[in-house]
């Protein structure tokens, strides 16, 4: 018999939840699985992408932070479905989607966890905790996680600890060289890569002053950074007090990741907090070698000195001397980067990441 899952997110922008869901959704099989998707705000480039693997997408169409009439169209459009199953992810969706499916009726819910939240006030650990008591399970993707939320309250035992997936990196349509002279930059350049929203969490000013440094020692490294958000103004100011515009390129939001990943010297991520970070995983899927901070996620992905290295958050100068080791040492590069495809082949499958959400289906479904 075919059961009838829902899942909830509040964008379908190309982020790293949104990217998981497409390929959980496209990947479940279709003889035991009924899938559905709504996207509570607004629909994004990854529509397109269910479209193709003719999954129906409703946008609900939420405006406001506290939206009653969303909610209300929410609920009616759950109680049409009537899945056997509604799973949320992330906070927006995780508050309105789990309220609207007890409200209909829905009796099995999973909730998503997606990230290390130290934003969230105590309204919001408040509601988690609420719904928490009212859900089968809490889909967490990092054992950091499943730590900071079983810090906050929520109860150990609904954890399911499910890491993202990854398939397998497709070669670059194009070459390094045709890649240079389309960004302008010269035949020698070292790429260094940064992606993501560009917003506090990140910490892109430290990659900004570690590129600082490099360009101290040695003159052949490019920083691309690759993402829009609401600090991008603020960056690119920062950028210009460092007056290393020559070396620091801010190419916006791109859809052709798996055209220039593979291209990248090395990639950067910087930031505070995360949960376990996709663009990682990507990397290391292209044999890219990884400098990182330290945190949960990136641990988890990140064998210090066998697929790339960790640094402290805010360490500007780890950043900048593991940045230098890598690119100084092509042996070293080619031995990190065979590592992480290797690992992420072993252990961050797509296959496996859906498999696992199959079986707590079925877990939960009986």
């Amino acid at each position: 018999m075919t059961r009838r899952i829902l899942h909830i997110i509040p964008t379908l922008d190309r982020s790293g939840a949104e990217k998981q869901l497409v390929m959980l959704a496209g990947g479940l099989p279709r003889d035991e699985f009924d899938v559905h998707v709504f996207a509570l705000t607004r629909g994004g480039p990854l529509a397109a992408e269910l479209s193709q693997r003719q999954i129906p997408l409703t946008v609900i169409g939420k405006e406001w932070q506290f939206d009653p009439t969303a909610y209300y169209r929410l609920r009616r459009q759950i109680a049409r479905l009537k899945p056997d199953l509604v799973q949320t992810w992330m906070f927006t969706a995780n508050a309105y989607g789990r309220a609207a499916a007890l409200a209909a009726g829905v009796r099995n819910i999973v909730a998503g966890e997606r990230c290390v939240d130290p934003w969230k006030q105590w309204r919001h650990l408040a509601i988690d905790r609420y719904f928490a008591r009212r859900t089968a399970a809490i889909v967490v993707n990092s054992r950091g996680v499943q730590e900071f939320y079983a810090a906050k309250g929520l109860p150990a035992d609904k954890f399911r600890l499910i890491y993202n997936g990854i398939g397998p990196a497709p070669p670059s349509p194009v070459t390094r060289a045709q890649l240079l002279g389309e960004l302008g930059l010269p035949s020698e350049a070292r790429i260094i890569g940064a992606v993501g929203r560009l917003w506090p969490q990140k910490r892109i000013k430290d990659l900004i002053w570690a590129s600082d440094l490099l360009k101290a020692i040695r003159n052949d490294v490019h920083l691309l950074i690759i993402g829009d958000g609401p600090q991008r103004q603020t960056l690119e100011r920062y950028r210009r007090l460092c007056r290393i515009d020559d070396k620091v390129h801010f190419l916006g939001a791109r859809d052709d990741m798996p055209r220039l990943m593979p291209h990248f010297d090395l990639l950067w991520l910087a930031s505070g907090y995360e949960g376990l970070p996709n663009v990682v995983m990507e990397a290391m899927a292209s044999a890219v070698p990884v400098v990182a901070t330290d945190i949960w996620g990136n641990r988890e992905l990140v064998v210090h000195g066998e697929t790339g290295y960790l640094v402290p958050v805010g360490d500007r100068a780890g950043l900048a001397r593991y940045a230098n080791k890598i690119l100084d040492d092509s042996e070293l590069a080619r031995r990190l980067g065979i590592a992480g495809r290797e690992r992420i082949a072993a252990e961050f499958a797509i296959d496996a990441m859906v498999e696992r959400h199959a079986a707590l289906y079925r877990e939960i479904l009986g």
